[in-house]
């Protein structure tokens, strides 16, 4: 799935949906920040609203620190994982019995700096009590460690999102996920 064909609408229309079936769901998305008209860089914002800086377009690399990088946006690593691990922890420290719903858009390249947060998602992925709805990039390049192990796992259902199927693949994903809440 590439950049701007829809996942994270997607994932919105879906949380719509789910609202209403009353399932605790927490989580984050990545949000484009434009400035006059071009990307500058990613946003994580949380489903209560918090936000926080992901990445940001960066001068030419600095041999002084070292930077995480992809392409030419420079990974807030500190700003990402402030934000986005105790969210993660939390989905996984329940012990009421009910079943909820966890956001992860997107668990990528920029994502997977974040040897914590890989932890993190590892052990939603090995409990029972959450369901992740995320995303997760088409392969290019370097195969992603996460990403595959993933895309392969037999307890996790991939959608391929395009332009084309973005809107009537809504209705599969929400039943997928309430499947999963059963």
């Amino acid at each position: 799935m590439s950049s701007g064909i829809g996942k994270t609408t997607l994932i919105q229309k879906t949380l719509e949906v789910l609202k209403s079936s009353v399932v605790p769901i927490d989580g984050f998305y990545t949000e484009e920040v434009r400035e006059g008209g071009r990307r500058i860089g990613f946003d994580v914002v949380t489903l209560s609203g918090r936000r926080g800086v992901l990445s940001r377009i960066g001068s030419s690399p600095s041999v002084a620190r070292h930077e995480y990088r992809v392409g030419q946006y420079v990974v807030d690593l500190a700003s990402f994982e402030q934000l986005v691990l105790p969210l993660l922890r939390q989905a996984d420290l329940d012990s009421s019995g009910v079943k909820k719903v966890c956001v992860i858009d997107e668990i990528g390249k920029m994502e997977l700096f974040s040897q914590s947060f890989i932890q993190a998602v590892h052990q939603i992925l090995s409990g029972s009590g959450t369901v992740i709805l995320g995303t997760i990039p088409v392969p290019k390049g370097k195969p992603l460690g996460l990403v595959e192990e993933i895309r392969n796992s037999k307890e996790v259902k991939v959608f391929s999102i395009t332009r084309e199927n973005r809107d009537s693949v809504l209705q599969d994903v929400v039943t997928a996920v309430k499947n999963c809440l059963k």
